[in-house]
């Protein structure tokens, strides 16, 4: 029997979760350190896991398969391709980050206000019991429980597991949304907490209903298999091949309902246009480590999700829906840049860009070639990079001034010129600037949509036009200018800790910028897989390059629908 590598990384903050939320209430710093020491054995595991893919190998390997509830024909299976490999990587890789960068987020402060003097029940209280009342090692457990249950997710090939973990992980992330949510709200404590609960029951409704919608097409997936194969089963490799092979059929249809089941679950956590409303106020009252949690890793799920499940087990109805799907992506480029030109709030700003970065990725996705799902799938890892970097570098901003909004800044880096660099980098990183990681994807998206759908690549393009706008006033508003208020000319710099924190993903945005041909390595095998999946080839170039030593031959082609190229 093999060693069971992808339990053992799942399972490692799983235990790291329990281990840190037992530590004595009086204990905070080792609860912190506990946590990071898990954190970092799992990014260890998650990097083997990394290395020991074989791109030239089978399509999941490292798997595990185990009886669970046989009744039912659930199974323990577990399995990666290139696409969760690198997945897991991230989730692990960002993980250390998130905690390093909240190390005092769920402190008591020593300081209590006017508003919660005397009431033990309230965080920041001078009258709270700490021998009863342990938020600090809840906040860090809660953080690896979602991290166990991300890389679950990322490494199921049994479809009810999947779905299992999927929904758990709303659970954890409820509570660090409405109980360790940021306090630094322009409208007060008592307001900032209204905020913080409706922010957290916005984001467990949308996700559960979601939910809810899956598990009835999941239940559906298991009886149309039971009709075909004589055995219902959620095995994702035994229904990809039984569809392949033409023994797992289904009515156009059914296919259809069973797929926009998936999708509409998927679609929330993604999240994509009109059903993203949850994230702008769940990013918005999270802490900026949470709010990477959110968006960097936790999302992620959905359009990995996308690709693994709805592309791999409904091929007809994706790309029935495809036109629709790209529609609605293109909404989401578009609608997402343009809010957040418009915010006031550093936060937000970042919750509507990632909106828009979300857009880009569907779009790669459902392009259906080679380039756009290629770039999708790094789009997935340098985003999640990218918006760590700024929202971390943004968290450190806003815990100096105590205030989210964009109008209390200006001039910092005049005073914290470090501070200013780095969320520079940052934000140059989330426009996509040639030479860091993300450019690469995004261009990849794009030129992979343009190939089959040149009308919504050009459109999409307008989508780096605002984001450069974004950014650079972003930028200009809180960095540049005279320093006019007195809480900017004391603010101090980066500190050795957020430098820490800051350093390595500034680092990777670089290298992964000029370098990320191993990465691409690991993922172009699973892309042909999905391609393969819904029968589809990279279109044929609509004007073939000429001969150059005939000229008469530079006007010899045919445009696109009169045999110029392979339009499926």
């Amino acid at each position: 029997m093999s060693f069971p590598l992808l339990t053992v990384t799942a399972a490692l903050p799983a235990v790291g979760a329990v281990a840190t939320a037992a530590v004595p209430a009086a204990k905070r710093t080792a609860a912190k350190w506990l946590a990071l020491v898990f954190s970092l054995a799992t990014l260890v595991l998650a990097a083997v896991v990394l290395v020991r893919f074989d791109p030239d190998g089978a399509r999941y390997q490292l798997t595990e398969s185990h009886a669970w509830i046989s009744d039912f024909g659930v199974r323990y299976e577990l399995g990666v391709d290139g696409i969760g490999a690198a997945l897991m990587a991230l989730t692990a890789l960002l993980i250390p980050f998130v905690i390093g960068a909240g190390w005092h987020d769920a402190d008591p402060d020593p300081s209590p206000s006017s508003s919660s003097r005397g009431d033990p029940n309230v965080r920041g209280s001078a009258a709270v019991d700490t021998s009863r009342w342990r938020p600090t090692q809840g906040f860090f457990a809660l953080i690896l429980a979602v991290e166990a249950m991300v890389l679950v997710s990322f490494a199921a090939t049994d479809v009810f597991l999947f779905y299992i973990f999927f929904e758990a992980m709303l659970i954890p992330m409820y509570f660090l949304i409405g109980g360790f949510g940021d306090r630094a709200h322009a409208a007060g404590e008592e307001e900032g907490a209204k905020q913080r609960s409706y922010a957290a029951v916005k984001f467990l409704l949308y996700n559960l209903a979601g939910g809810l919608i899956m598990l009835a097409a999941v239940i559906g997936l298991f009886v149309v298999s039971s009709d075909s194969l004589g055995e219902g089963t959620f095995s994702l490799p035994e229904l990809l091949r039984a569809r392949a092979d033409g023994e797992l059929t289904m009515s156009t249809s059914t296919e259809r309902l069973l797929f926009l089941g998936f999708f509409v679950a998927f679609a929330i956590k993604a999240p994509l246009w009109p059903l993203h409303t949850w994230l702008p106020n769940a990013m918005g009252e999270a802490t900026a480590p949470i709010a990477v949690l959110i968006t960097a890793v936790v999302d992620k799920v959905g359009t990995f999700a996308m690709l693994r499940f709805c592309l791999g087990l409904f091929p007809n109805a994706s790309e029935w829906a495809t036109p629709v799907v790209l529609g609605l992506a293109l909404v989401s480029v578009l609608y997402g840049a343009l809010l957040a030109v418009g915010q006031r709030d550093i936060k937000r700003l970042v919750a509507y860009a990632s909106i828009s970065h979300f857009g880009f990725i569907i779009l790669g996705i459902f392009a259906m070639t080679s380039q756009g799902q290629g770039g999708a799938t790094l789009y997935m890892v340098f985003h999640g990079i990218s918006t760590a970097a700024l929202m971390l570098v943004a968290g450190f901003l806003i815990s100096r001034r105590g205030s989210r909004l964009i109008a209390d800044y200006g001039g910092v880096q005049k005073v914290a010129p470090v501070l200013a660099g780095t969320f520079l980098v940052g934000g140059l990183a989330t426009l996509s600037l040639p030479g860091l990681a993300p450019f690469v994807s995004e261009f990849l998206v794009l030129v992979g949509t343009y190939s089959r759908y040149p009308v919504v690549g050009i459109i999409a393009t307008a989508g780096i036009i605002l984001a450069a706008l974004y950014v650079l006033v972003l930028y200009q508003r809180t960095m540049t200018g005279p320093v006019r208020k007195p809480e900017i000319e004391r603010m101090p710099d980066l500190k050795v800790r957020e430098l820490a924190v800051v350093a390595p993903l500034v680092a990777l945005l670089v290298l992964l910028g000029v370098f990320p041909k191993p990465l691409s390595e690991i993922v172009n095998p699973a892309v042909e897989h999905t391609l393969s999946d819904v029968q589809k080839k990279d279109p044929k170039p609509q004007h073939p390059v000429a001969d150059h030593a005939d000229p008469s031959a530079w006007f010899d082609y045919k445009p696109a629908g009169h045999g110029g190229g392979d339009h499926e």
